[in-house]
Protein backbone atom coordinates (compact mmCIF):
# COMPACT_ATOMS: atom_id res chain seq x y z
CA UNK A 1 0.00 0.00 0.00
CA UNK A 2 1.68 3.35 -0.94
CA UNK A 3 0.91 6.18 1.50
CA UNK A 4 -0.62 9.40 0.71
CA UNK A 5 0.68 12.86 0.05
CA UNK A 6 -1.36 15.86 -0.93
CA UNK A 7 -5.27 16.88 -0.26
CA UNK A 8 -6.19 14.88 3.39
CA UNK A 9 -7.80 11.61 3.55
CA UNK A 10 -10.64 12.91 5.58
CA UNK A 11 -12.15 15.93 2.68
CA UNK A 12 -11.10 12.80 0.56
CA UNK A 13 -13.44 10.12 1.98
CA UNK A 14 -16.07 13.48 3.06
CA UNK A 15 -15.70 14.09 -0.93
CA UNK A 16 -16.78 10.85 -2.12
CA UNK A 17 -19.51 10.36 0.39
CA UNK A 18 -20.99 13.38 -0.31
CA UNK A 19 -20.69 12.31 -4.60
CA UNK A 20 -23.23 11.28 -6.80
CA UNK A 21 -21.46 7.56 -7.27
CA UNK A 22 -22.42 4.65 -5.91
CA UNK A 23 -21.41 3.68 -2.34
CA UNK A 24 -19.91 0.43 -2.53
CA UNK A 25 -17.02 -1.20 -2.30
CA UNK A 26 -16.10 -1.19 -6.02
CA UNK A 27 -16.26 2.52 -5.44
CA UNK A 28 -13.91 2.92 -2.99
CA UNK A 29 -11.24 0.75 -4.72
CA UNK A 30 -11.67 2.94 -7.73
CA UNK A 31 -11.35 6.18 -5.72
CA UNK A 32 -8.88 5.07 -3.57
CA UNK A 33 -6.68 2.96 -5.23
CA UNK A 34 -4.08 0.83 -3.54
CA UNK A 35 -5.38 2.74 -0.35
CA UNK A 36 -8.49 0.64 -0.72
CA UNK A 37 -7.39 -2.36 2.03
CA UNK A 38 -6.29 0.11 4.75
CA UNK A 39 -9.56 2.21 4.44
CA UNK A 40 -11.71 -1.01 3.82
CA UNK A 41 -10.68 -2.46 6.64
CA UNK A 42 -10.87 0.44 8.85
CA UNK A 43 -14.00 0.65 7.94
CA UNK A 44 -15.18 -2.35 8.86
CA UNK A 45 -13.64 -2.70 11.78
CA UNK A 46 -14.52 0.74 13.54
CA UNK A 47 -17.23 -0.68 14.93
CA UNK A 48 -15.80 -3.46 17.16
CA UNK A 49 -12.75 -0.68 17.81
CA UNK A 50 -15.59 1.20 19.76
CA UNK A 51 -16.62 0.71 23.21
CA UNK A 52 -20.14 -0.50 23.12
CA UNK A 53 -21.11 -4.21 23.22
CA UNK A 54 -21.76 -5.47 19.73
CA UNK A 55 -22.58 -8.89 20.45
CA UNK A 56 -21.81 -11.13 17.38
CA UNK A 57 -23.16 -8.53 14.64
CA UNK A 58 -19.99 -7.64 13.63
CA UNK A 59 -18.66 -11.38 13.41
CA UNK A 60 -19.14 -11.24 9.77
CA UNK A 61 -17.18 -7.85 8.81
CA UNK A 62 -14.37 -9.32 10.85
CA UNK A 63 -14.24 -12.58 8.71
CA UNK A 64 -13.92 -10.14 5.45
CA UNK A 65 -11.31 -8.57 7.69
CA UNK A 66 -9.41 -11.86 7.42
CA UNK A 67 -9.64 -12.51 4.15
CA UNK A 68 -8.55 -8.78 3.13
CA UNK A 69 -5.64 -9.38 5.47
CA UNK A 70 -4.88 -12.54 3.85
CA UNK A 71 -4.60 -10.76 0.50
CA UNK A 72 -2.06 -8.35 2.58
CA UNK A 73 0.03 -11.32 3.41
CA UNK A 74 0.18 -13.04 0.06
CA UNK A 75 1.22 -9.76 -1.53
CA UNK A 76 -2.22 -8.92 -3.60
CA UNK A 77 -1.79 -5.46 -5.21
CA UNK A 78 -5.62 -4.86 -5.71
CA UNK A 79 -8.57 -6.52 -3.64
CA UNK A 80 -9.72 -9.15 -4.48
CA UNK A 81 -13.63 -9.92 -3.18
CA UNK A 82 -16.67 -11.68 -5.33
CA UNK A 83 -18.07 -9.55 -7.10
CA UNK A 84 -21.33 -9.13 -5.59
CA UNK A 85 -19.82 -8.02 -2.71
CA UNK A 86 -17.93 -5.37 -4.23
CA UNK A 87 -20.81 -4.12 -6.07
CA UNK A 88 -23.49 -3.92 -2.90
CA UNK A 89 -24.31 -0.97 -1.76
CA UNK A 90 -22.89 -0.60 1.79
CA UNK A 91 -26.12 0.60 3.19
CA UNK A 92 -27.51 3.25 5.60
CA UNK A 93 -25.76 2.49 8.81
CA UNK A 94 -22.24 2.79 7.45
CA UNK A 95 -23.00 5.48 4.79
CA UNK A 96 -24.61 7.84 7.92
CA UNK A 97 -23.21 6.81 10.58
CA UNK A 98 -19.97 4.79 10.60
CA UNK A 99 -17.91 6.72 7.86
CA UNK A 100 -18.71 9.80 8.95
CA UNK A 101 -17.41 8.69 12.88
CA UNK A 102 -14.45 7.64 10.56
CA UNK A 103 -14.25 11.16 9.05
CA UNK A 104 -14.52 12.97 12.41
CA UNK A 105 -11.81 10.15 14.18
CA UNK A 106 -9.38 10.60 11.13
CA UNK A 107 -9.54 14.49 11.25
CA UNK A 108 -8.64 14.07 15.09
CA UNK A 109 -5.95 11.86 13.87
CA UNK A 110 -4.61 14.46 11.00
CA UNK A 111 -4.26 17.31 13.43
CA UNK A 112 -1.78 15.40 15.84
CA UNK A 113 -0.21 12.97 13.06
CA UNK A 114 2.71 14.12 10.79
CA UNK A 115 4.36 11.52 7.99
CA UNK A 116 7.15 9.50 9.84
CA UNK A 117 9.17 7.33 8.44
CA UNK A 118 6.79 7.39 5.39
CA UNK A 119 9.51 5.22 3.27
CA UNK A 120 8.75 2.16 5.72
CA UNK A 121 5.12 1.90 4.85
CA UNK A 122 6.03 1.87 1.39
CA UNK A 123 7.66 -1.14 1.42
CA UNK A 124 6.32 -4.68 0.78
CA UNK A 125 7.52 -6.69 3.47
CA UNK A 126 5.57 -4.01 5.99
CA UNK A 127 2.37 -4.79 3.86
CA UNK A 128 3.11 -8.38 4.75
CA UNK A 129 3.76 -7.86 7.60
CA UNK A 130 0.77 -5.47 8.92
CA UNK A 131 -1.37 -8.02 6.96
CA UNK A 132 0.11 -10.27 9.68
CA UNK A 133 -1.07 -8.28 12.33
CA UNK A 134 -4.31 -7.31 11.24
CA UNK A 135 -5.20 -11.13 10.42
CA UNK A 136 -3.89 -12.04 14.15
CA UNK A 137 -5.83 -9.25 15.89
CA UNK A 138 -8.94 -9.63 13.89
CA UNK A 139 -9.09 -13.19 14.77
CA UNK A 140 -8.46 -12.41 18.13
CA UNK A 141 -11.50 -9.84 18.57
CA UNK A 142 -13.97 -12.13 16.10
CA UNK A 143 -13.13 -15.15 19.28
CA UNK A 144 -13.59 -12.52 21.76
CA UNK A 145 -16.97 -13.79 23.99
CA UNK A 146 -19.59 -11.44 22.78
CA UNK A 147 -20.86 -8.43 25.54
CA UNK A 148 -17.67 -8.19 26.60
CA UNK A 149 -16.27 -5.95 25.22
CA UNK A 150 -12.62 -7.55 24.61
CA UNK A 151 -12.84 -7.18 20.88
CA UNK A 152 -12.24 -3.63 21.27
CA UNK A 153 -8.92 -3.20 21.87
CA UNK A 154 -7.72 -5.98 18.99
CA UNK A 155 -9.65 -3.71 16.98
CA UNK A 156 -8.51 -0.52 17.64
CA UNK A 157 -4.83 -1.95 16.92
CA UNK A 158 -6.38 -2.59 13.35
CA UNK A 159 -7.64 0.89 13.17
CA UNK A 160 -4.72 2.14 13.99
CA UNK A 161 -2.36 0.28 11.55
CA UNK A 162 -4.65 0.74 8.78
CA UNK A 163 -4.49 4.59 9.95
CA UNK A 164 -0.89 4.39 9.95
CA UNK A 165 -0.97 3.84 6.17
CA UNK A 166 -3.73 6.01 5.08
CA UNK A 167 -1.52 8.99 6.85
CA UNK A 168 1.66 8.32 6.44
CA UNK A 169 2.85 7.95 9.77
CA UNK A 170 4.86 4.65 10.74
CA UNK A 171 4.45 5.38 14.33
CA UNK A 172 0.56 4.93 14.46
CA UNK A 173 1.76 1.90 12.81
CA UNK A 174 3.97 1.09 15.96
CA UNK A 175 1.06 2.18 18.32
CA UNK A 176 -1.42 -0.26 16.75
CA UNK A 177 0.86 -2.67 17.09
CA UNK A 178 1.37 -2.31 20.56
CA UNK A 179 -2.35 -2.18 21.62
CA UNK A 180 -3.35 -4.97 19.41
CA UNK A 181 -0.98 -7.29 21.52
CA UNK A 182 -2.45 -6.03 24.52
CA UNK A 183 -6.07 -6.36 23.85
CA UNK A 184 -5.15 -9.77 22.82
CA UNK A 185 -3.01 -10.58 25.67
CA UNK A 186 -6.00 -9.80 27.48
CA UNK A 187 -8.36 -12.09 25.94
CA UNK A 188 -6.24 -15.13 25.98
CA UNK A 189 -5.13 -14.50 29.49
CA UNK A 190 -8.49 -13.93 30.86
CA UNK A 191 -10.04 -17.17 28.79
CA UNK A 192 -7.47 -18.98 30.48
CA UNK A 193 -8.54 -17.57 33.64
CA UNK A 194 -12.12 -18.83 32.89
CA UNK A 195 -10.93 -21.88 32.22
CA UNK A 196 -8.79 -22.51 34.82
CA UNK A 197 -11.88 -21.25 37.17
CA UNK A 198 -14.34 -23.59 35.75
CA UNK A 199 -11.62 -26.61 36.22
CA UNK A 200 -11.45 -25.96 39.99
CA UNK A 201 -15.58 -25.24 40.65
CA UNK A 202 -16.56 -28.18 38.76
CA UNK A 203 -13.59 -30.48 38.92
CA UNK A 204 -13.61 -30.97 35.22
CA UNK A 205 -10.56 -31.36 33.04
CA UNK A 206 -9.34 -28.38 30.89
CA UNK A 207 -11.30 -29.76 28.07
CA UNK A 208 -14.32 -30.22 29.17
CA UNK A 209 -14.04 -26.64 30.64
CA UNK A 210 -13.51 -25.09 27.30
CA UNK A 211 -16.62 -26.98 25.80
CA UNK A 212 -18.84 -25.74 28.58
CA UNK A 213 -17.57 -22.50 27.84
CA UNK A 214 -17.99 -22.62 24.50
CA UNK A 215 -21.52 -23.39 24.55
CA UNK A 216 -22.38 -21.17 27.64
CA UNK A 217 -21.09 -18.32 24.97
CA UNK A 218 -22.07 -19.02 21.94
CA UNK A 219 -25.18 -21.75 22.34
CA UNK A 220 -25.34 -25.29 20.63
CA UNK A 221 -25.87 -28.69 21.83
Amino acid sequence: MKTPAGEPFSQELNKWLGGDGPKTIASLIEVFGNRSFAIIILLLMIIPALPIPTGGIVHAFELVVMLLALEMIAGFKKIWLPASWQNRKLGHFLEKRAIPIVIKYIRWFEKRSSPRLRKILDWRPTTRIAGLFILVFTLGAFLSPPFTGLDTLPSVGVVLICLAFILGDAMLLVLGILIGSLGLAIVIGLSTLIVNLVHKLFKIDSETSIMIIKKYIFGGE
